[in-house]
């Protein structure tokens, strides 16, 4: 019945813009200057359905359907208007037309009064959260209370733009931070940069509230419904000021900063330090007489490789022994051809 109340109703809001736009152009053409004089759609038509003709505007009382002001104006209009003469054809037609704007205006306005009702006895703790409106427009996408109540908070938050979201994902960009949950009352009510958090935490409670409204067993009570705008009203307020708010679950307790001081508690911890017990490490028994086999063979192979390296550096010590010996020479024949010269 919500699904069905919901889509009926946008579909009077559609039907009834455009008999209202339709009536302003047609009416237009005899008294152009009534639709700056007049912007609400039902009081025009109200007006014109009550007036006829311009040249009526004097002999009319307005006073039942419009406010103080107006009617002067509109009969000041009337007598220097520059519209053209119609027929009286003509304005029974206009007047019939204005007549289903005022009856469709009527009607929705019922049916606005049967979904506030639906809305409050179906899902009590969704409307206090979100409103009538929005809330309908929620489970009529979701197609039913209880596949709502079966969705996440976060599908909750986007549902209505799917197309954003997809088209987001597929261009690698910032998805969207929310649908249809936008036109709620606290979103509309807090600042632009803060629609996207407090967004966040109404789809959240909101998904609480479902799950309630949908699976809750016994008498339908709004407790939950008021608490959950309670904190999203909180959490608003400290967004705005500019405070950090109350963390929930084991985060509740008051941290202690001087607690831990190093200056402060290194008099008053003693740490038990144990020695290492290397004898611990093994887990059988080994025999010494292969330790000392082992030993025994490592010291061996040291001693090989000290006498090999001590008979390179010999042989090398002697290769570069004549090497040295002859560079006395050769300076010495050098002197020689320098003094014969």
């Amino acid at each position: 019945m919500i699904v069905q109340a919901i889509a009926l109703l946008d579909d009077l809001d559609k039907e009834l813009n455009t008999y209202a736009m339709r009536a302003r152009e047609w009416f237009g053409w005899h008294f152009p200057e009534l639709s700056k004089i007049i912007p609400d759609n039902i009081l025009f038509a109200k007006t014109v359905r009550l007036m006829g003709v311009r040249t009526n505007a004097v002999k009319t009382d307005f006073s039942d359907i419009l406010p103080e002001g107006l009617p002067e104006e509109i009969k000041d209009a009337a007598q220097i208007s520059m519209g053209t003469e119609i027929s009286d054809e003509d304005i029974l037609n206009i007047q019939a037309l204005c007549e289903q704007v005022v009856s469709l205006s009527e009607y929705r306005e019922q049916l606005y009064e049967y979904l506030q009702n639906r809305m409050r006895a179906i899902a009590p703790n969704l409307t206090i959260l979100v409103g009538e409106l929005v809330g309908a427009r929620l489970i009529a996408h979701a197609g039913s209370l209880l596949n709502l109540a079966k969705h996440p908070a976060s599908t909750v938050q986007i549902l209505g733009a799917e197309k954003a979201l997809f088209r987001a994902l597929k261009t690698k960009r910032e998805t969207p931070k929310y649908g249809l949950i936008y036109h709620a009352s606290l979103v509309g009510q807090s600042q632009a940069k803060f629609k996207g958090k407090i967004s966040r935490v109404l789809a959240a409670k909101a998904a609480l509230a479902t799950r309630y409204d949908a699976l809750g067993e016994g008498e339908h009570n709004t407790e939950i419904g008021s608490e959950a705008r309670a904190a999203v009203e909180r959490r608003l307020k400290s967004l705005e000021d500019g405070t950090s708010h109350r963390v929930s679950g084991t985060g509740k307790g008051k941290s202690t900063p001087g607690k831990y001081d190093s200056k402060k508690t290194s008099n008053n911890i003693q740490r038990n330090v144990t020695a290492y017990n290397a004898g611990a490490d093994t887990a059988m028994e080994v025999d010494k007489s292969d330790k000392k086999a082992k030993k025994e063979k490592k010291s061996k192979k040291e001693n090989g490789e000290a006498n090999g390296d001590s008979k390179k550096r010999k042989s090398e010590h002697q290769e570069e022994a004549p090497i040295e010996a002859a560079a006395p020479e050769k300076r010495e024949k050098k002197k020689k051809k320098k003094q014969d010269s």
